[in-house]
């Protein structure tokens, strides 16, 4: 369960100019990070989704067959 957190000022500010300047160098990180690890991250990814069988539709289908339209 997710734990929730009551929202606070933090005790310390900052500039619009470094908030933005943080928030870009997080994102190229973020955007690095992902780059050099894609593989991995792509392969935890499958094997946490559970498999699918040809007989287990992912959705649910109300018809047996479509009409001939």
């Amino acid at each position: 369960m997710t734990r929730k957190r009551s929202a606070k000022y933090p005790e310390y500010a900052f500039s619009d100019e470094a908030a933005a300047y943080i928030a870009d160098m997080l994102m190229e990180m973020a955007l690095q990070f992902e780059a050099t690890h894609f593989v991995q991250i792509r392969r935890h990814y499958q094997s946490i989704t559970p498999n699918r069988d040809d007989d287990d539709p992912w959705q649910l289908d109300l018809f047996d067959k479509h009409p001939p339209f």
